[in-house]
């Protein structure tokens, strides 16, 4: 049985496109919906210049076919900073374990950038889809939150915390 992997790759200048591919409606249901291009533009800008963590370009190891994106960045969460983590699949890799794959790597490079203890993520309580990539991940689930994403958009979203410091 040939077992699936993937590569994350750094975001580059040259991956403005998938952002485009990642910001239709049905991958923004649970974000608020589309971001306009100038929103895209800035976005890209950020995840080129982030200097505390990192975006990346998900490929599918075999083919090299680029399936999606993820990343961690720094953020203050009850009082301490955290890595928080997000993803996206493109629709026609959905449903292959990919982003549960991607999830394992982006925990291990939040790993090794040191800094902060726990790596999180919020996925709407609504996302079973992204709930289940937390699952097979290996976080923990520590309970519902509400959460401003977009701004000026709440959303109650699952909590679900990894610890950087346990192998």
């Amino acid at each position: 049985m040939d077992v699936e992997r993937v590569r994350l790759r750094p975001w580059a200048d040259s991956d403005f496109w998938l952002l485009g591919r990642l910001n239709s409606p049905e991958m923004t249901e649970h974000l608020g919906g589309p971001e306009t291009e100038a929103q895209l533009e800035a976005r890209h800008r950020r995840y080129v210049g982030l200097e505390s963590g990192r975006m990346y370009r998900v490929e599918s190891a075999g083919s090299g076919e680029t399936v999606g994106s993820i990343g961690f960045w720094e953020r203050e969460w009850r009082g301490e900073p955290v890595w928080e983590t997000g993803w996206g699949v493109l629709p026609e890799f959905q449903g292959r374990g990919l982003a549960a794959l991607a999830a394992r790597a982006v925990v291990e490079a939040a790993r090794a950038a040191g800094r902060n203890r726990y790596l999180h993520a919020f996925p709407s309580v609504d996302h079973h889809a992204s709930n289940s990539v937390c699952r097979k991940a290996g976080f923990t689930l520590l309970g519902e939150a509400e959460f401003e994403y977009p701004k000026g958009h709440w959303l109650t979203s699952n909590d679900w915390r990894i610890d950087l410091d346990e192998a």
